[in-house]
């Protein structure tokens, strides 16, 4: 049985979009029992204000500036403390509904805990994963701002909060592409973004990591975590994963090489030195 708003502490739902018509309503229609909703928008050009509006959502205008800050940015825009961050491609689970109702029911005042993780499920090539990195794909999502915000990360954000988090029960259901061909294109698109961001940040790739990273991830999702008992499905998954961490490594040496030619330049004219590589921890 789902609890009564009056009987809890407001709830902001805080989503990010950018031409997400196909998605929208649904994940809208599951988030009704909230007490705001919140849409802060990057220039869509289809249909998804007029059903932003059409759902009552408030809307926010802002242009791109990454996951990370675009998410920070609309969480410090919500109209309560208390705020669940999702992306307009999940739909929140009735169970999940009812357990955060009921977590945040009767709080005393700033009684912890603040920061929850959630399972999100994955919709992958016809049916729900079981398994592997597709199911429990534990992510923070719910939380009180005053203890816990986004990084800066463009990409592969996290929150961050001294608080370790609590688990809730029910699932966030994620519909991420129409076709295993989206899916694929969307991880190199972000593989890239991430190695270029850890690039900025000074981390090295190093052929190691290069050689290594796929063969651990497929490890990882397909083997550790029992993503075979997802079938094909399963496996598909699986190699996507390695393909993104493959993808992100080259991309970082890419960047590398690409530094590197342009360092004899600058050591010829000691006006345009370029910055130093730093050495940094395993991504």
């Amino acid at each position: 049985m789902s609890v009564e708003a009056s009987s809890r502490v407001p709830l902001s739902i805080v989503i990010l979009t950018k031409n997400e018509e196909e998605h929208l309503r649904d994940c809208l229609e599951s988030c009704r029992w909230a007490d705001d909703i919140l849409v802060v928008d990057s220039g869509s050009r289809d249909g998804t204000l007029d059903i932003a509006r059409e759902m009552g959502a408030y809307i926010i205008h802002q242009g791109w500036m990454g996951f990370g800050l675009q998410r920070r940015f609309a969480v410090s825009q919500a109209a309560h403390d208390w705020v669940l961050c999702i992306d307009a491609d999940e739909r929140v689970s009735k169970e999940l509904a009812d357990s955060i109702q009921a977590t945040l029911s009767d709080r005393a005042g700033e009684d912890g805990p603040h920061v929850f993780s959630i399972p999100r499920k994955t919709w992958f090539i016809g049916r729900f994963l079981q398994h592997g990195d597709g199911y429990p794909d534990r992510l923070v999502r719910l939380f009180n701002r005053k203890y816990a915000s986004w990084d800066s990360a463009p990409v592969e954000e996290r929150v961050v909060s001294e608080e370790t988090p609590s688990p809730l029960k029910g699932d966030l259901l994620h519909y991420p592409s129409k076709s295993f061909s989206d899916f694929l294109q969307k991880k190199i698109r972000f593989a890239c973004m991430r190695g270029e961001y850890l690039h900025r940040q000074g981390v090295r790739a190093g052929s190691c990591r290069l050689i290594t990273s796929p063969f651990f991830r497929f490890f990882k999702f397909y083997v550790a975590k029992r993503g075979f008992l997802d079938g094909l499905p399963g496996l598909l998954h699986a190699v996507s994963n390695s393909i993104y961490g493959f993808v992100k490594y080259a991309r970082m040496y890419e960047l590398e090489l690409q530094e590197e030619k342009r360092r004899p330049a600058a050591e010829a004219n000691p006006d345009r030195q370029a910055a130093p590589a730093v050495q940094s921890a395993n991504d």
